[in-house]
């Protein structure tokens, strides 16, 4: 349950990274959801073990 709502943080976080990427006045987007997606990462790993 936990690791599959982790997993859709992490599609949403590189949605808003590419999302931000794409469009050039949203470049704060991509690092938003690129840090996000990082530390939801770093959470589903802790949490893993």
């Amino acid at each position: 349950m936990v690791l599959r709502f982790l997993l859709v943080l992490l599609i949403v976080w590189v949605a808003l990274a590419v999302i931000g990427a794409v469009v050039k006045g949203l470049f704060w987007l991509a690092v938003v959801g690129f840090v996000l997606f990082l530390g939801t990462a770093a959470l589903g790993a802790v949490r893993r073990r």
